[in-house]
């Protein structure tokens, strides 16, 4: 019994002894202190961490606003537009191709309603103004699908290196695997590497055929990685990150000015709804806008304004992202 209560007592004053450790120690100034800068050095850390991960987000984000920028000032010449619209053929051809159009619209006009200058009114838009919208509509096709696939480039890229393979491989992956035109582009900087072009260099070209900040950001990350080292497949994740994140935003710009953009649409072909619709119903009444001298100046002016209202109503519902 007495060692039982020798055994008892001592087991309850180390217990009261770790009570005292567990709760006195802590109140003490030394150890108070202790614990607060330890405390204070975490939070100091991840908040270092969080400032450090949301600074390099706007950094990519402020650097891709400035290459933007830069290249809306940049004109870009007729060989460099028909190789971004994907076309294989050269400036001449283009030429040829445009005075042809122009010339079988004009002469169709002439032989149909035997007015000169309808015809030659056909011949213009057909040679300069319809190849050329549609060449512009061919290459900002083009450009929205090389931006919208070159995200799930760079994270084909990120799990790559990650998993250990070398960027080489990574690129033939998606040369071989992705959507076009980001099949296509990338087939064309593995085809450069192939000739012993540098890996920098290559993608500086992909730029040059592609001249779109998401491409151009992508070969300053190559460039740099390749010169001074650092970790590619972060710098890729963030650059992919902001890119998705640049699309939310203008896909959200686009679906909340979608009813402006309706009211700018009725509104703008509401004159030629109505003047057809006068045309159809009574239409020795509306002639007198182009048989008379007064209706040709009615005519004009309200064509001025028309193209006035239709710049005003653009400019309002477009957004920069």
């Amino acid at each position: 019994m007495d060692l039982e209560a020798a055994l008892a007592a001592g087991l309850l004053a180390v217990s009261a002894v770790s009570l005292a450790s567990a709760v006195v120690v802590p109140l003490l100034p030394s150890e108070a202190r202790a614990a607060k800068r330890q405390q204070a050095l975490i939070g100091q850390r991840q908040a270092a961490e969080r400032v450090q991960a949301v600074s390099r987000r706007d950094q990519v984000a402020k650097s891709l606003k400035e290459i933007e920028d830069k290249e809306k000032k940049a004109r870009i010449s007729l060989e460099l537009r028909l190789a971004q619209a994907g076309l294989s053929i050269d400036k001449r051809q283009f030429h040829l191709f445009s005075a042809g159009g122009g010339l079988l619209a004009g002469l169709l006009g002439f032989l149909l309603s035997g007015d000169a200058l309808l015809g030659l009114g056909l011949a213009f838009a057909a040679g300069l103004g319809l190849p050329r919208w549609l060449l512009s509509y061919l290459r900002k096709r083009r450009i929205t699908r090389f931006i919208l696939e070159l995200p799930n480039a760079m994270d084909v890229i990120v799990r790559g290196i990650r998993s250990g393979l070398p960027v080489g491989d990574c690129l033939r992956i998606i040369a071989r695997e992705a959507q076009e035109p980001v099949k296509s582009e990338f087939r064309a900087l593995v085809e450069a590497q192939a000739l012993g072009i540098s890996l920098a260099e290559a993608v500086g070209r992909l730029y040059e055929r592609m001249p779109v900040p998401e491409a151009n950001f992508f070969a300053i990350v190559i460039g740099i990685q390749q010169k001074s080292g650092g970790n590619l497949s972060e710098a890729l994740g963030n650059l992919s990150r902001v890119l998705r994140d640049r699309r939310k935003m203008s896909e959200k710009v686009k679906a909340m000015s979608m009813e402006a953009k309706a009211s700018a649409a009725i509104i703008a072909s509401l004159p030629f709804v109505v003047a057809s619709l006068a045309w159809l119903t009574s239409p020795d009444y509306i002639s007198l806008l182009w048989t008379t001298k007064i209706g040709h100046i009615a005519l004009a002016g309200s064509a001025v304004w028309m193209l006035v209202g239709v710049t005003v109503m653009s400019r309002m519902i477009r957004f920069d992202i």
